[in-house]
């Protein structure tokens, strides 16, 4: 905080530089208003003592308009220069009065209005903290500096988490869904601060959010994990083996927490086949769909192109959304050529190849560089998506 108040102080010299400077200037122009008035009154005593001698005779009235002038001259040559005096209208205490009053204004002005704890934690947040407790003090006071900041009250309710504070996480939690919105990892994390802050015990307003939470996002992990729990701690094994395992398939390989995973797994098989249960087999996961397709220019087109015009390849579903299920882009140039779309190149996660049993490819010849309009296009017979063999696709019409 040095650096910032010293630049302050620079700052309030320059400000109070405008208002005493005029004080100094009213300071120099009293002193010549005085040495005038000196001047003037040297002048008044050299008349006075010229009528003297005219009156004693010793000077005639030729000598005594010569002694006047030149005293006169004299005078002039004395004030030549002076500037006219200034009259201040708010009167001379007035700006010693503001000089003070402005630096102590400014100063509580700044401690009322001013962010001094937000630079401070933000000099605090460039140095690592040493321990959790620190980091915990430093995320409340940034809460408190900004209530408005979702992305410090969940930063701040994970932190109360790993600290065992399931009860003041589910608080923080539920604030940042209200700033944030209803998004289904926020969801799931106040979910699980609620299911540990209730003493592990299922309620409706728990199982509520993770139903919300697993509609919107059938893939989010921290409800899915919380199901799993609550169903091994019901001794609902088979629930918990299909929470987990619909969960482990979200994980990276190298996520260090499929370990402890695959043992919970292992855990509730172990005592569903003990309780003399079966663990049902889960359903095969689809297959990801992808499409081999070859595409090239009609013969009659090849001069009405030129090489760096864009070509979108795609496909569609027939019946379905119009948006692309996936698209690559080449260029004139890359003709005759030979490209794969599958589900790793769907536009969007929810739209993907074999989410749609029937599609169409499209290859589109745009010189604009537009995928939704162009020059020329070919199009496909629709084929199922489960397609395995090589189709081919002639660019050879119109786009209309």
């Amino acid at each position: 905080m040095i650096d910032f108040w010293l630049a302050a102080g620079l700052l309030l010299l320059v400000a109070l530089s405008f208002l005493l400077i005029p004080v100094l200037r009213g300071r120099r122009a009293q002193l010549e208003e005085d040495r005038t008035a000196l001047n003037v009154a040297l002048y008044q005593e050299r008349v006075a003592e010229l009528q003297t001698q005219q009156e004693e005779g010793v000077l005639d009235a030729t000598q005594m308009d010569t002694g006047r002038a030149e005293a006169a001259r004299e005078l002039l040559a004395d004030t030549e220069g002076v500037e006219a005096p200034r009259v201040s209208r708010l009167g001379k205490p007035w700006p010693l009065l503001a000089a003070i009053l402005v630096p102590v204004l400014g100063l509580g002005l700044y401690l009322h209005f001013g962010a001094s704890d937000k630079v401070e934690l933000t000099r605090e947040f460039s140095q690592a903290p040493q321990s959790m407790e620190e980091m915990t003090r430093r995320l409340e006071r940034a809460v408190a500096a900004q209530p408005d900041s979702a992305e410090g009250l969940y930063f701040l309710g994970r932190t109360y988490m790993a600290q065992d504070r399931p009860g003041d996480a589910a608080k923080i939690f539920e604030r940042t869904v209200s700033l944030a919105g209803r998004q289904p990892e926020l969801l799931g994390q106040w979910a699980q601060a609620q299911y540990f802050a209730d003493g592990k015990k299922w309620s409706d307003k728990v199982q509520a959010l993770t139903d919300e939470a697993l509609k919107a996002d059938p893939k989010e992990v921290t409800s899915l994990g919380l199901l799993g729990i609550a169903a091994f701690e019901s001794q609902r094994y088979q629930d918990a083996i299909d929470y987990w395992n619909r969960l482990l398939v979200q994980l990276p390989p190298e996520d260090g927490s499929r370990a402890a995973l695959q043992g919970g797994i292992t855990r509730a098989t172990e005592k569903l086949e003990a309780s003399g249960g079966k663990v049902a087999q889960a359903p095969a996961a689809k297959v990801a769909a992808v499409l081999k397709v070859r595409v090239d220019l009609a013969p009659e087109l090849k001069a009405k192109v030129q090489p760096g015009d864009s070509v979108f390849i795609f496909a569609r579903a027939t019946a379905g959304p119009p948006a692309p299920l996936a698209a690559k882009r080449l260029t004139v140039a890359d003709l005759p050529a030979t490209v794969e779309l599958g589900d790793a190149d769907a536009m969007m996660p929810q739209l993907k190849l074999s989410n749609f049993p029937e599609v169409q490819l499209v290859a589109r010849i745009s010189r604009a560089g537009k995928p939704t309009a162009g020059e020329w296009i070919g199009r496909s017979q629709p084929l199922a998506s489960s397609t395995t063999a090589q189709q081919t696709l002639t660019i050879d019409s119109p786009d209309k």
